[in-house]
């Protein structure tokens, strides 16, 4: 695949340039995210990882909105993985484009062929595969936020997982984090989190994973998913995004935002959950 087009553009966000500009900085200035736009950076970067949520900008972008004003205030990476859930069930079990570039409204996003190869060659289990990019939306929906507060020359390398066990999630950070050991990278995790239940069960089941982030902790997250039925989509790539950040010298996360569907809608008969998070050194 040369150039792999948009799948979600006049869905989860709008297909026009202007559009869509408009419509990430009402996430940056919405009463749900950070209230204002991004200002000043610095000349350095401190934040190794985000974790962000992925539903239609009306719903998560405010949330997300919160991680990358916080990126927006440091130096730019050189590039960036994108680790997201395979919610399609199409192509390898974890699969990354290792060449081309991705195409959003406000334009083309180079795949980082160097990166992409280093991690290929650290790890037995992620396949080269375009595949399973071609419908899946959790890492596209992160692009456009990523071209506003970088610019579309940032490079970046999308790694798409439908088996996210603990094991597979642990090799698959180890391989991400010896490809990025001195590299300028950022990494980010692609998810939302519990699914379609009233706000008061929701909100409790994603206490339990969010305390598990914050503690950077993936074992209890996966097991806290697995024992209490969390419809979390994202479980396999946050795992990895903890286990790599711990490798290349984290000591902490904070919980930038958390809202869920319900506090947009006003209806919570029926919510998903979204965070955002950082993890820095």
């Amino acid at each position: 695949m040369g150039v792999r087009r948009p799948c979600v553009a006049g869905a989860f966000y709008p297909a026009d340039p202007d559009r869509l500009r408009s419509s990430i900085e009402g996430c940056f200035t919405h009463r749900l995210g950070p209230g204002r736009l991004p200002e000043t950076r610095s000349s350095e970067r401190d934040i190794v990882s985000v974790v962000c949520p992925h539903a239609g900008y009306t719903y998560s972008g405010p949330v997300a909105a919160h991680s990358y004003h916080q990126l927006a205030a440091e130096a730019r990476p050189e590039s960036v993985v994108v680790l997201g859930p395979n919610h399609t069930g199409l192509g390898s079990p974890i699969a990354m484009m290792a060449r081309g570039s991705w195409e959003t409204p406000l334009g083309e996003v180079e795949i980082d062929e160097e990166l992409a190869g280093a991690i290929f060659e650290a790890s037995h289990l992620i396949d080269m595969d375009d595949v399973a990019h071609v419908r899946e939306h959790s890492i596209e929906v992160q692009l456009p936020f990523l071209q506003y507060v970088y610019g579309s020359d940032v490079k970046f390398v999308p790694i798409c997982m439908r088996l996210q066990d603990l094991e597979s999630s642990r090799e698959v950070g180890r391989a991400v984090a010896e490809a990025a050991d001195g590299r300028d990278v950022l990494m980010v995790a692609s998810t939302d989190l519990n699914h379609f239940e009233p706000q008061s069960s929701a909100k409790r089941k994603d206490e339990m994973v969010i305390e598990s982030i914050l503690s950077l902790d993936e074992a209890t997250l996966q097991e806290r998913v697995r024992k209490n039925h969390i419809s979390m989509c994202g479980y396999g790539p946050v795992s990895a995004v903890i286990v790599a950040s711990k490798r290349l010298g984290t000591s902490e996360a904070e919980l930038l935002s958390y809202h869920t569907s319900g506090d947009v809608t006003n209806d919570y008969s029926s919510v998903v959950g979204y965070a955002s998070v950082k993890i820095a050194r």
